[in-house]
């Protein structure tokens, strides 16, 4: 996270609610558990059933990027004018006014994660648990007073790591839509020294690693 950061929204949802079986149903993926990969094929699919395909593109721009060492001509066209700076990292969010009510499983995130998801944008979470569990797999809590946000829509971070070192409440960003900027600011509740150690590291996997 320390290097810019290119996000592309791979689902935006507007009901006032999204509980944590819409984010990753139950019942028929019990079996699925121990296989992350196909878990994921879940991931929103009572709600957003494009989003699993619109995050693996994502993800497979971003596998070309870290092979090529730049964004795909696509993603750039995509982008119009607009230029990121060399080594931008980039991944898929998702937007919802309200997400993570009910149970604690951690598969709400960890299946974002694995489709390449870096950031979730919600008005607020809807529990402390799904929050911590996108934090414990290194995804970025984000918050927006309103979600002016559209499925294609990128939104572009100068510095993500200078934000989450200092706990910054307040993160200036551009939203780039049909080619068009503009500028915009993210909000993030404060977050625990280990906290920002775990996103930084990519995981919380990752920061117990490096503690030992």
């Amino acid at each position: 996270m320390g290097r810019p950061l290119l996000m592309k929204a791979a689902s935006v949802i507007t009901d006032p609610v999204t509980t944590t079986d819409e984010l990753i149903p139950s019942g028929e993926t019990s079996s699925y558990r121990s296989n992350p990969m196909k878990l994921a094929e879940f991931a929103l699919s009572r709600k957003d059933p494009a989003y699993v395909g619109r995050a693996k593109a994502i993800k497979a721009d971003e596998d070309a990027r870290r092979e090529t060492g730049k964004l795909p001509e696509s993603v750039l066209k995509e982008l119009g004018g607009f230029t990121p700076a060399e080594g931008t990292i980039y991944g898929s969010f998702v937007a919802a006014v309200k997400p993570g009510d009910g149970s604690a499983r951690e598969q709400a995130a960890s299946c974002q994660r694995v489709l390449g998801g870096v950031a979730n944008i919600a008005q607020e979470y809807a529990t402390k648990r799904y929050r911590s569990n996108l934090i414990n797999w290194g995804m970025l809590p984000l918050l927006a007073d309103k979600l002016r946000l559209k499925v294609g829509d990128y939104i572009y971070i100068e510095n993500v790591a200078r934000y989450v070192e200092e706990g910054a409440a307040k993160i200036p960003a551009k939203l780039i839509s049909r080619g068009t900027v503009k500028e915009i600011e993210l909000g993030m509740d404060a977050l625990t020294p280990d906290e920002k150690r775990i996103i930084l590291s990519g995981c919380l996997i990752n920061f117990n690693a490096g503690k030992k």
